[in-house]
Order: structure tokens, then C-alpha cells, then sequence
């Protein structure tokens, strides 16, 4: 959103483009609500009538930090964790069959829908998902796990010692690397999606508007030192953190890999009834 957030860009877009902030998932409502004409939402949420605006994504090629699920150890006493708090695949497989409640923060579709396709879909588990405020410490002591999703998550991370002083030894899935791990693909959280008759209404042409997304997205890439400067003041987890999130944690191009991996979701996740059916990706 560079582009968007700082002149001299912010003024010609601000001609185009009115910018309303809100989380993913009222996002997509919005969207799909016809309250808003584009929208960056969860690739859960996409449907038929909208088009995705090729180009730029929300994605990680392998950690991405801010989906954490934590599972409480106490439940599931005979699984090793390594010294990274990782463990093996098929200690994670035993303790995620025998989670039978997750406290969920419903802010984003996706992220809720790849953890119950991780149960549903990879180990053949079903445990209740409880929707919840995202604090870790009340989430953990109402349920055997805990999905977090964006700062939270992070700031999660940086705490985890008085965590596990209250809720006790925890496994610390990254949701982005578990869905690697199992499919070999990179994870995807969000698109760029339009109502496509909402264009001509805005009189603004197709390449116009992938033009203007895919250069602020270039800019803001060059800018991560300012972004940092600008983001530190704002959330309570180190500069280095908030670098690294937005130099490798977050992959930004929507490559054929990433397409790849909408359509694998969707199909996953439709067969095994978190999703409705989407057969065919529309694009702009």
C-alpha cells in the first residue's frame, strides 16, 4: 500500500481510490456485499462473481510468523518437541489428532480454513473451533489449542516463555510452513479481488488498476527500512522482527506456484466441506 500512504503517489491515487481499513474478513464481506468495488481478501472468500487481479498476493514461500497454532502439551503427553519447539512431523500428526478444541481469532477466513483443513484434511481429526478474543493466555486455558492470526501471533512469539509459564509446554505450528511442508507449494492468504462491473462505473481501465497495485507494491519493497521506522512505534515486537517480516516472511508476487496453490486449497477444502465449490478461478 505504499503507493497509497505517501506522497507524492497518495494524491494521483487518491483521484481513483477511496481506502477504507478494516479486517480481512469484513473486507471480503464488503466486497461481496457490493460496498466496496476491490478488495484484498482471503482466498477463502473468493466466489464466481469476483476476479482476481493478477499480480500481487499475500503469501509465504515457507514461514510466514503470523499464523501461529499452539497446542497445549499437557493434552498430548507422550509427543517430543525438539529444542525449536517444532518437533517431528509425526509427533505433530499425534498431537494434532488429539486436539479436541481450538480457540480460534476468526479475523481472517483463510487462516481459519487452512487450520481446519490441516485436522479435517491431513489428519483426519475434527475438534470444535471456538471463535475468541486473540489473547493466548484466556485461549489456551478454555481449550486444548489456539490460532492466532496476524499481531497477535507475532507478538505471541515474542512472549512465549510467560505463555507457557501459565498454560504450560506448547508446539508452535506455523500454519504457512505446515501447508508447505504437506503440499510442497507456498502458502497464500489474500488476493487482490474486484467486482469486474464496478470498473466501468469508476472509469478505471483494467491495466490501470493492476498497474497502479503492482508499482506500489514495487515501491513499498524499496522501502522496508521506512516501513520498519514506521511500523516500530506501533507494534510491541523488535525493528528486526518487523524486517524480517516484511523482507522474507511475506512473498508479495502472485506466481503460477501461488495459483497453483488457490486451486489446491479450494478444492481441498471443498471436499472436505469447509468451502463451497469453486471451480474455476476468474481473473481480470
Amino acid at each position: 500500500m505504499w503507493d497509497f500512504e505517501h506522497l507524492p503517489c497518495s494524491t494521483e491515487l487518491a483521484q481513483r481510490y477511496r481506502i477504507h481499513n478494516t479486517q480481512p474478513s469484513l473486507c471480503a464481506d464488503d466486497l461481496l456485499a457490493g460496498r466496496a468495488d476491490l478488495g484484498l481478501i482471503p482466498i477463502a472468500s473468493l466466489t464466481p462473481s469476483l476476479a482476481i487481479v493478477p499480480g500481487c498476493t499475500i503469501a509465504s514461500l515457507d514461514r510466514v510468523r503470523s499464523i501461529q497454532l499452539i497446542v497445549k502439551m499437557n493434552r498430548v503427553p507422550h509427543v517430543r518437541r525438539t529444542s525449536s519447539d517444532v518437533g517431528s512431523s509425526s509427533d505433530i500428526d499425534r498431537a494434532l489428532a488429539q486436539v479436541r478444541t481450538v480457540a480460534a481469532d476468526t479475523a481472517s477466513r483463510s487462516s481459519l480454513a487452512y487450520a481446519q483443513l490441516l485436522f479435517r484434511g491431513f489428519i483426519g481429526n475434527d475438534p470444535e473451533f471456538v471463535p475468541a478474543a486473540a489473547d493466548p493466555f484466556a485461549m489456551l486455558t478454555q481449550a486444548d489449542a489456539a490460532l492466532l492470526i496476524g499481531d497477535p501471533a507475532l507478538l505471541a512469539l515474542e512472549n512465549r516463555e510467560p505463555i507457557e509459564a501459565v498454560a504450560g509446554p506448547c508446539l508452535w505450528l506455523d500454519m504457512a510452513h505446515q501447508w508447505r511442508s504437506r503440499t510442497g507449494l507456498p502458502w497464500v492468504a489474500a488476493v487482490w479481488a474486484v467486482r469486474p462491473e464496478a470498473l466501468a462505473a469508476a472509469a478505471v481501465e483494467p491495466p490501470r488498476l493492476i498497474a497502479d497495485l503492482q508499482q506500489s507494491r514495487d515501491r513499498g519493497l524499496k522501502h522496508i527500512e521506512q516501513l520498519v521506522e514506521e511500523w516500530t512505534p506501533r507494534i510491541a515486537v523488535p525493528p528486526a522482527t518487523i524486517r524480517h517480516y516484511l523482507s522474507s516472511n511475506i512473498h508479495y508476487t502472485l506466481s503460477p506456484a501461488c495459483i497453483d496453490t488457490i486451486r489446491l486449497f479450494r478444492r481441498y477444502a471443498f471436499e472436505a466441506e469447509i468451502l463451497p465449490p469453486l471451480p474455476n478461478l476468474r481473473f481480470l
